[in-house]
């Protein structure tokens, strides 16, 4: 985005919308047309590249311009996930605020080729097939995969486990922005899915279900662990008819749904591990109202659209924006040797009581 167009929404010059995202602590003269130029930078996405112009000008005091690059862990679109879009547009906030450049937006595919590109005519650089890079020991490894210069990588969702090799390989600085906590494999902000799936449940069973349906991921998934766990907390027995599958989709959701309003004991209350998917299971339950069939529905994320839903969804709040400074904040800290192990910080979830739940009669 231009700053033209930013300066034509701002009613003013060029030069100065230039001054003011271009140099620190810079004020106008006019009251509120610093803050205004700001806040139309952010909703145009704006990113300042002062420090890539001083290096195209040839200026050798201007520190180089560092990237950061984003690696969606789990699905290959952001489309496919709502959470990480409004996820991925506070990280891009926060990069913005500090002056920091968005680089490449990554996804599964983009990684694992680093360690299956072709050799380098240049720097004769060689490569091994990613499944090797995957299999050796991350410290002992000779695979070379070249440090990408001034670049950190933030990780939207949880990394698997055996591409961490490979990213150590390309990246100095990483940090994770999750529900799921790693090994303190890297520098990771969290909102942990167990917690968040316990108040969940715990709310649908102080409102009298016990018969209650879970829909989402059942693989190393703490939301699926804190379903089960709560139910045997209150001595309610887990059953495995009421757990659903899924890749957490809307689509899956929906189809999910479908099966439960055929099967023959349908349970009085849903939890879905994600806003999407109870999207999908609201949508399912309004094109089959005519049923008569209206279970409670509650989820995780507090993503927008929950706000527009027909009953309004219940949900489980994940702060999203105070997650994307953390993970920015602990990207710059660690680069400039603030610290060197690596960091966890959890921030907590709260209940947002809507119409989707009602106690069970």
């Amino acid at each position: 985005m231009s700053l033209k167009k930013i300066a034509e929404l701002a009613g003013t010059s060029i030069s100065t919308v230039s001054r003011v995202l271009n140099t620190p602590g810079h004020s106008c003269h006019t009251p509120g047309l610093s803050e205004k130029i700001w806040k139309i930078a952010k909703e145009l996405e704006y990113i300042p590249n002062t420090a890539a112009r001083s290096l195209r000008l040839g200026s050798s005091t201007t520190e180089q311009p560092f990237f950061v690059d984003i690696f969606l862990t789990r699905f290959d679109s952001m489309d496919k996930d709502p959470f990480f879009a409004e996820l991925f547009k506070h990280v891009k906030e926060e990069l913005l605020a500090n002056n920091l450049l968005l680089g490449e937006t990554l996804n599964f595919t983009d990684i694992i080729s680093l360690g299956e590109q072709g050799n380098n005519p240049t720097k004769a650089v060689p490569y091994k097939t990613s499944s090797k890079v995957i299999s050796e020991n991350p410290v002992s490894s000779p695979v070379l995969i070249p440090k990408k210069q001034n670049t950190g990588l933030i990780l939207l969702g949880k990394c698997p486990h055996g591409l961490m090799p490979v990213l150590n390989k390309r990246y100095q600085y990483i940090a994770g922005i999750d529900r799921n906590p790693t090994d303190y494999e890297y520098d990771e902000v969290i909102c942990n899915g167990t917690t968040a799936a316990q108040k969940a449940v715990e709310y649908l069973v102080q409102l009298g279900h016990s018969n209650i349906a879970y829909i989402g991921d059942c693989t190393y998934e703490s939301r699926y662990t804190g379903y089960y766990q709560t139910l045997l907390n209150h001595k309610i027995p887990l059953n495995y008819a009421n757990v659903h599958q899924t890749g957490q989709t809307e689509k899956e959701g929906f189809m999910a749904m479908l099966d439960i309003i055929k099967s023959a004991t349908k349970p009085s209350a849903i939890f879905c591990a994600n806003d999407i998917t109870a999207i999908g299971v609201l949508n399912a339950l309004k094109t089959n109202k005519k049923r008569g069939y209206l279970p409670s529905v509650i989820s995780i994320d507090n993503i927008y659209p929950s706000q527009k839903t027909t009953p309004m969804l219940t949900t489980i709040d994940i702060p999203k924006k105070e997650m994307a400074h953390l993970a920015v904040t602990l990207l710059t800290d660690r680069r400039n040797g603030k610290h060197r192990e690596n960091i966890r910080i959890e921030l907590p979830c709260r209940l947002l009581e809507r119409d989707s739940c009602t106690y069970n009669r």
